[in-house]
């Protein structure tokens, strides 16, 4: 696999409020934020771009609602912000993609000379496949560290109801198959990108 010298890491909605196992559900991936850390650490000690996606959502009880404390980032992303090397990007936004955001992803993206597009966050099957499927869309080269990302148990139509990992699994197949995104392990982004 190929990291890019410049390829940006988005970390998508890493924040308190996904902690809220009562409002969300069971979840899968237990390893995945020290995957995300991880991947923090090397992006930001290989001088590359790291992109700070945060969603200020706008429904009265999320836990990711503006004022609440979970809207915040968690405690080990928000002391990584600042201490890279490389470019940095803090956006927000209201709906899954991050390409949807303030200030503008594909613009700040297109201007720092960046092709390829390296993500990892919260939702696996929410914000983090939006933004992987619209970033293949504009043209990206788009990375997914499956296991820095996780998602929770979900009911859909017709009383289906899938586990966190069967969703998770779901959208990889999605994203890869799809030819979206090509989905692997922190393990392999990382060992490319050092």
């Amino acid at each position: 696999m190929d990291i890019a010298e410049n390829a940006a890491l988005v970390v998508v909605d890493v924040q308190k409020g996904f902690d809220e196992a009562g409002f969300w559900g069971r979840r899968n991936n237990p390893g995945a934020d020290d995957n995300i850390a991880s991947l923090i650490d090397v992006w930001q000690a290989t001088g590359r771009p790291v992109v700070f996606v945060r969603h200020d959502s706008v429904e009265p009880g999320s836990p990711l609602r503006v004022g609440h404390e979970g809207n915040g980032f968690k405690a080990y992303v928000e002391e990584r912000r600042g201490k890279g090397a490389g470019a940095e990007l803090f956006l927000t936004k209201t709906v899954n993609s991050a390409f949807y955001g303030s200030p503008d992803l594909d613009a700040w993206l297109k201007a720092e000379g960046v092709g390829q597009v390296v993500l990892a966050g919260i939702q696996t099957n929410m914000c983090v496949e939006t933004t992987a499927r619209m970033g293949g869309n504009l043209g990206y080269d788009v990375v997914v560290a499956y296991d820095a990302t996780y998602t929770f148990d979900l009911e859909g139509p017709f009383g289906w109801r899938r586990s966190a990992d069967e969703v998770g699994q779901a959208s990889a197949v999605s994203l890869h198959g799809g030819g979206f995104a090509r989905v692997v392990t922190t393990a392999e982004v990382a060992d490319a990108a050092k």
